[in-house]
């Protein structure tokens, strides 16, 4: 039984990294996705401060889940996830001004981001607590990693550095550090993770070895 549950958790953990995948599956928080990915230490800021309002909201709501009342539920759940993004909030501006400045509203705009309301709704809020915390983990870091490799792309190409330090490329497209850019660069990561997951599609059986063959006399009338 155990072993069924820490399967279970690892599941709720691995799913939001590419299968499930918020950003480039689900495509649910755009917004910030498009707007903060310029440079890759912004994907890696809001990635980790999404990631923690997920966790703080789900582990909350999860353990609230048979104390809020249903017909006060939504707002329940935004009063839960604005006080994690105040506390983020609070921190980056007091240890990490630099990216607080850089996030700007996009980091307040955390409280109605989908993402996070979504698995609270979907999960959090019909789970026990570990799922719940393996959940927002997973989806968080999930939304980190698409976020960091979005903005290493952008800025790699606009301004020809990465996390802020020149690699010395003579010429830049600029293009790629604006909304068009932006555009451009998820599309085709999207088209990629969707290309690398494409499942194989079914291979016809035939008869040998069915059961059910001496019924269909080979006239492939098994049920599949």
């Amino acid at each position: 039984m155990a072993d069924i549950k820490q399967h279970s958790n690892w599941y709720e953990f691995t799913k939001g990294l590419i299968k499930e995948n918020p950003n480039l599956v689900s495509l649910l928080g755009m917004c910030p996705t498009l707007a903060v990915t310029t440079e890759a230490i912004n994907g890696i800021g809001m990635g980790l401060a999404t990631t923690f309002v997920l966790v703080g909201s789900n582990l909350v709501i999860s353990l609230l889940k048979n104390v809020i009342p249903k017909q006060v539920k939504l707002p329940a759940y935004i009063v839960i996830i604005a006080g994690f993004v105040t506390v983020i909030e609070m921190l980056m501006h007091g240890f990490i001004p630099s990216l607080y400045s850089a996030l700007g509203n996009f980091l307040s705009l955390i409280v109605v981001n989908c993402i996070i309301l979504g698995r609270a709704e979907m999960f959090a809020s019909k789970n026990k607590v570990l799922p719940s915390i393996c959940d927002g983990l997973g989806m968080g870091l999930g939304f980190t990693l698409s976020l960091t490799l979005m903005g290493s792309i952008r800025e790699l190409i606009g301004s020809g550095s990465i996390f802020g330090i020149s690699l010395g490329i003579p010429q830049s497209m600029t293009l790629f550090i604006m909304p068009a850019g932006g555009f451009f660069v998820l599309g085709m990561i999207i088209a990629v993770i969707n290309k690398v997951a494409k499942k194989k599609p079914p291979q016809e059986m035939g008869c040998k070895g069915c059961p059910n063959a001496s019924t269909c006399k080979g006239n492939g009338g098994c049920e599949q």
